[in-house]
């Protein structure tokens, strides 16, 4: 099964998820805020870029300025990829705050052709883009649009809070899912850890971790915890 994968030599995580994602899969990634879907994110889509693959990244979060601040500082640059047009970074964190009336997002992102022309595309956090537009049942088109695009190839990377969603829709979008990932925060005294589970993953012919623990450094970026699931 042909894969995007996105090894970097500084950590484990690409062997930890299987060695890469699935050509054509659609990957959900839950979690609550703090868990670290956006860190997750920024790895997975440095690796990616990192081994000649082209990313799409929407932020709900981010203005661009203040991702690329964010990117440096756990030493992924992405400066030239910008400028090369192998990333192709969408704040929609400026529309999400001054929107008056709200508009409707998922809309317009299913009618934005170019967004979808690299080869994955990372839409962190999709719920906000729901919970901020006029219908959110709407999203469940988003499910048949998104396996659309994962019959041409397009890998479909998606984050979420489901606890910010109904839970009918926060469900479809993980039935739908060919790879479920859930993010688990736990606090310990002064120590944070986090831990990133497997629920369920599309090559069963592949052996992925059941969950590991990671953490989130500076000048470091995203590494492997092993504290993070005792």
């Amino acid at each position: 099964m042909a894969l995007y994968s996105f090894p970097l030599d500084r950590d484990e995580i690409n062997p930890m998820l299987g060695g890469g994602f699935p050509k054509g899969a659609l990957v959900v990634l839950d979690g609550p805020t703090g868990s670290g879907k956006s860190a997750i994110s920024q790895r997975i889509a440095f690796g990616l870029l990192d081994n000649k693959n082209t990313v799409t990244y929407i932020s709900t979060q981010l203005t661009t300025k203040n991702f690329i601040r964010q990117m440096n500082s756990l030493d992924y640059p992405i400066g030239l990829k910008l400028l090369k047009g192998e990333l192709l970074y969408i704040p929609a964190y400026p529309l999400l705050k001054e929107s008056k009336p709200r508009i409707d997002f998922i809309q317009r992102l299913m009618g934005a052709a170019g967004l979808f022309e690299k080869d994955v595309i990372i839409i962190d956090t999709l719920s906000a883009l729901i919970r901020y537009s006029p219908e959110a049942e709407k999203s469940l088109q988003l499910i048949s649009f998104f396996k659309k695009l994962t019959g041409v190839q397009k890998t479909i990377i998606l984050t979420m809070d489901s606890t910010e969603l109904s839970p009918g829709i926060s469900t479809e979008f993980k039935d739908a899912a060919d790879i479920l990932l859930t993010l688990k925060l736990r606090q310990l005294g002064t120590d944070i850890r986090r831990t990133l589970i497997i629920n369920k993953y599309a090559r069963p012919e592949v052996q992925v971790a059941s969950m590991f623990g990671f953490k989130v450094e500076a000048k470091a970026g995203v590494m492997i915890d092993i504290s993070g699931v005792s």
